[in-house]
């Protein structure tokens, strides 16, 4: 998009870096270690809710998915369906976050999260990821944080991959239903810095009568640089995946005993992606804080064939449709930070600026049978751009007493080209968002914590614009560009017990609506606003040098502010919202007796209203 908008950013972005070139001699940055499983000791966050998972904790636990790693992050449940291809689907704080909405992750400071996607708004496919390849994890939750903007709201996590592995690593691995993935990743010194690389190759058939054939290919390439006052990183990925669709069955098919419980009504349903990107990151120490600035590009596809309604809309051709986008993506990621004092009190100011810019060319809905295109339902080119200026202070007033306060403003703009003439249009839309944290302590290895803060999430452009339905051809009414989200969060954090960490949070999160674009039908699915509350109780416990015992309970309820919908449907109860998790998990790392030995027992229990 060429305009004034883009240029100021621009012009900006470089101004930052000039600053820093100015700035100070930059001074030695100080080494941290950073051991156990989780770094979340009192003193280390702004929120009881708030943490990292470190490599080790990554490293005690298999994982069947690369998203899996997720639900690492207390109260997150990570599921899949129709492929292992597909972006899973996610669940937390009484969201059913279908594939990535209101749930914001970035690997690192690249998002994942697709805006105006083929197959829905937030779209979080983290199948690309290596999970060894991780060096840590870290979640937040809640609106409360000036540097988190769209899709945040009900959380975020941040995915920080390793500039050097500990150890080279070389597997191959076999299972039942043609499972079967090889990795071969390393890092060596090159010049003045270091080369990671890694490959990843995977198979997998699952129980199907369908098999799914489920084929990937992953590879990273990353060269860093760096030890001192300044730590940069360059960084090359590929993926690429095929497979057959594993898609739900009608209960009275299997019941009559037409089909198995195993099997499929259309076999075609498949599904091709791709992701490659290029990104560079910097961390630079100076004299009074510090500065960081991160660049990516990204390029993706995806080419999606379902069919959930078999024959009921055409009983000639069927009901299969394709989802298929190709996708731009180039960003930058920018903040200064200063260390400074406010009336006497040690203070640190940091100013951010966020760019992301996404091209589809195109997206599109179309009319499928047998795995191949039939009409075009909708297609469009889209182009939109978002740019994020966040502050905060964060200010120590009293021993016992600290404060965050930011804000932050986001523009957007949508514009859309859609094959149906009343669904083309521009949209440009602004937000404010302040956020304030209370925490105090500690007292008795107990910290206390208050938050409060507005946040947003986006709709699909394509909704912002249209008129018409594309399927059924009636007038619509447009979705609202950003949505209002508010949060507040009460909670504490003590290790008052020798070897146990807690923490205790109660948390509400209201938006101003679930307005939702249904990728599948390609018009807007309208809901009211809606209200959530609930509590999160987790426990992390080291019982020796050996075994560590994890307890974590989160209970949520969520109700529309008034009733929805028709006969039967009609109520306050949001559909998909997940009530109760409760998980537990007991590692073994290592026993006096038994040398090398590690062992992971883990349990899950989730409940709906």
């Amino acid at each position: 998009m060429q305009s004034p908008f883009i240029r100021t950013v621009l012009a900006s972005a470089v101004a930052m870096l000039s600053a820093v070139s100015q700035a100070q001699q930059a001074t030695s940055l100080p080494a941290v270690t950073i051991t156990g499983n989780y770094d979340n000791a009192v003193g280390t966050s702004d929120a009881a809710s708030e943490g990292v998972v470190t490599s080790k904790l990554l490293a005690s636990r298999p994982t069947l998915r690369p998203a899996e790693v997720l639900e690492f992050v207390p109260g997150v449940i990570v599921s899949q369906h129709s492929g292992d291809g597909k972006a899973n689907q996610y669940y937390l704080r009484g969201f059913n976050l279908d594939h990535g909405t209101d749930f914001a992750t970035t690997v690192d400071g690249m998002p994942v999260n697709m805006p105006t996607h083929a197959h829905g708004q937030g779209y979080s496919d983290l199948n690309w990821l290596i999970p060894e390849l991780i060096d840590r994890i870290g979640y937040r939750k809640g609106p409360y944080y000036a540097s988190e903007g769209d899709f945040a709201s009900a959380g975020a996590a941040h995915i920080k991959l390793f500039n050097s592995l500990p150890r080279g690593l070389a597997s191959l691995t076999a299972g039942e239903n043609g499972y079967a993935r090889a990795l071969v990743a390393n890092s060596t010194p090159l010049t003045s810095g270091k080369l990671l690389y890694a490959v990843e190759v995977a198979h997998n058939d699952g129980p199907w009568d369908n098999p799914e054939n489920f084929r990937r290919a992953n590879g990273v390439l990353r060269y860093s640089h760096g030890e001192g006052d300044t730590r940069s990183s360059l960084t090359a990925m590929a993926y690429t995946a095929r497979w057959r669709a594993t898609d739900q069955v009608p209960q009275r098919a299997v019941n009559s005993g037409a089909i198995g419980r195993f099997a499929a009504i259309d076999a075609s349903d498949h599904g091709d992606t791709s992701r490659f990107s290029l990104s560079y990151d910097l961390l630079r120490v100076l004299d009074d804080g510090e500065f960081k600035f991160n660049a990516y590009a990204i390029q993706s596809s995806l080419d999606l064939f379902s069919n959930f309604t078999y024959f009921l809309d055409d009983p000639v051709h069927g009901d299969q449709f394709e989802q298929s986008e190709s996708r731009q993506v180039h960003g930058l990621n920018t903040s200064r930070s200063w260390q400074t004092t406010l009336a006497g009190h040690d203070s640190t100011h940091t100013l951010g600026l966020q760019l992301r810019h996404d091209r589809l060319s195109p997206v599109g809905l179309y009319a499928a049978e047998n795995g191949h295109r039939l009409s075009t339902t909708q297609e469009s080119r889209v182009k939109q751009t978002s740019l994020g200026l966040y502050a905060s202070n964060e200010t120590k007033w009293l021993p016992w007493l600290r404060s965050v306060a930011g804000v932050r403003t986001d523009q957007y703009h949508m514009d859309v080209s859609s094959s149906i003439a009343g669904n083309s249009g521009q949209q440009t839309a602004l937000i404010n968002s302040p956020k304030l944290s209370l925490i105090l302590g500690p007292w008795d290895k107990t910290e206390y914590f208050f938050s409060h803060g507005y946040g947003f999430h986006s709709n699909d452009a394509r909704g912002v614009t249209s008129t018409i339905s594309p399927k059924q051809g009636s007038a619509i009414e447009p979705s609202p560009a950003l949505v209002r989200t508010k949060g507040t969060e009460l909670g504490l954090r003590t290790e008052i017990v020798p070897g146990l960490q807690s923490s205790l949070s109660l948390w509400q999160l209201t938006l101003g609506s679930e307005l939702v674009f249904s990728g599948d039908a390609g018009d807007t699915e309208a809901s009211g606003a809606s209200k959530r509350y609930g509590i999160e109780f987790n426990n992390h416990y080291v019982a020796n040098s050996w075994l560590l015992l994890d307890a974590d309970l989160a209970f949520s309820q969520s109700r529309f502010k008034e009733a929805q919908g028709d006969a039967p449907n009609a109520g306050r109860y949001v559909p998909g919202s997940v009530r109760t998790v409760a998980s537990s998990e007991r590692r073994q790392e290592k026993s006096p007796s038994r040398e090398g030995l590690h062992a992971c027992a883990s349990t899950w229990f989730t409940s709906q209203p």
